[in-house]
């Protein structure tokens, strides 16, 4: 019963979007895909759900209204591995706080397998996937957002291995003491700092992959010339479609990092995905800039969230929908094959730009529901769920144990 309702909900959800009437879904596609969502392995690499417990704490093992991710909406959408971002402002950096906060991060994602041992997880390698796949779970790994919290000592790569930490997003909006990033107008290092160098080696020799998502594109050709195993761009969209946007990822470098064999997550953020919602999104920051500096409030608080939500609320930038993250998935296909592309939805990270049929975590059909529709076969739906990054990972391990 609960999987015709579940069928029933993605039905209406793929119509609001649609401009032909309700009855034109095709229910069998929505049948299968569905069914291709509960039996194929679906990774997603970037959820920032530990910043929202940080700040409150609740039930994440209950249907919520909190956020986008909790287990219930989750297992919906047939959700296996969720990597769990330990992400730390880089305004932290400089404060000296950024280790200080990835370490209560990482102890909130061990509190969940903790609190509700039936139903969370944590995993920390790929056999460990294997394990414990059929047990009904949610299986949790880790990511870290921003390398800051290494703070200059290459113990701390090997201390965050060991507490769990599985990808490193070398930096953030802001360039740090690893490399520059593509937000950040400085480029300090010209690509990957000395220190970052050392980084990137003792992150192939331990078996953390490493994530390209948020650095320039001189840090980029640095890590593909650089590491010894394929990277990942945990949360990333494609810049043929919102050109001159340094955060998305060009096709020169999609082609780079395929030849590697790396993997590129398609993250959901509408302003990644389309270009006239990137250039209003990217005028709104602006506006929100300058009003924090006039009033001294420090981006990164509460106080700053708070207006950036309203901000929002106020000057809405349009809609993407499930079509547009499809889009981005063929783009990467027809460059380099369905082998390099997988999913990195940003979940509970981008707040309401949010595509219309990837609402949130019960979803993940809709977008099978659109490649089946653009005639993709089980095979390569189940590379793009998770299979790609399941190889990627795999190979990083095989590097660090050589």
């Amino acid at each position: 019963m609960k999987f015709y309702c579940i069928v029933l909900s993605l039905l209406f959800s793929v119509s609001i979007h649609s401009q032909n009437e309700f009855n034109t879904i095709d229910t069998s596609l929505m049948l299968k895909a569905v069914d291709l969502a509960k039996k194929n392995l679906i990774v997603d690499t970037h959820i920032d759900l530990p910043d929202w417990l940080y700040d409150e704490w609740f039930d994440v093992s209950v249907k919520s209204n909190y956020g986008e991710f909790d287990f219930e909406r989750a297992t919906d959408g047939g959700l296996n591995i969720a990597f769990m971002s330990i992400y730390t402002s880089p305004s932290l950096e400089a404060e000296g706080k950024s280790k200080l906060k990835a370490d209560s991060l990482i102890t909130i994602v061990e509190e969940l397998e903790k609190q509700w041992q039936n139903k969370f997880k944590i995993v920390r390698s790929v056999s460990e996937i294997e394990s414990y796949r059929n047990e009904n779970k949610i299986l949790l790994a880790m990511g870290m957002e921003n390398g800051s919290p290494i703070e200059g000592n290459l113990d701390n790569v090997l201390a965050y291995y060991n507490k769990g930490i599985r990808y490193i997003t070398l930096a953030h909006y802001k360039s740090n003491h690893i490399c520059d990033s593509a937000n950040d107008p400085e480029r300090k290092w010209n690509g990957l700092s000395p220190f970052g160098e050392e980084v990137v080696k003792e992150m192939n020799r331990l078996g953390i992959m490493i994530d390209v998502s948020h650095i320039s594109d001189s840090t980029f050709y640095d890590v593909i010339k650089l590491s010894k195993a394929p990277v990942i761009a945990s949360h990333s969209c494609c810049r043929f479609f919102t050109p001159g946007f340094e955060r998305n990822i060009s096709d020169e470098m999609i082609i780079e990092l395929a030849k590697s064999g790396g993997v590129i997550q398609i993250a959901f953020a509408g302003f990644f995905l389309r270009e006239d919602i990137n250039k209003k999104y990217l005028q709104g920051e602006e506006e929100i800039k300058e009003h924090l500096k006039n009033f001294n409030i420090t981006p990164g608080t509460d106080s700053a969230w708070q207006y950036e939500s309203q901000y929002w609320k106020e000057n809405p930038v349009g809609k993407a929908t499930v079509e547009d993250v499809a889009n981005h998935i063929d783009h990467i296909v027809k460059l380099v094959g369905v082998d390099y592309v997988g999913i990195g939805s940003d979940f509970n990270g981008v707040g309401d730009h949010l595509p219309v049929g990837l609402e949130e975590a019960s979803k993940y059909p809709n977008l099978i529901y659109e490649l089946l529709k653009r005639g993709y076969s089980e095979n390569d739906i189940r590379k793009i769920l998770g299979e790609n990054l399941i190889r990627v990972w795999k190979k990083v391990e095989e590097v660090a144990r050589r």
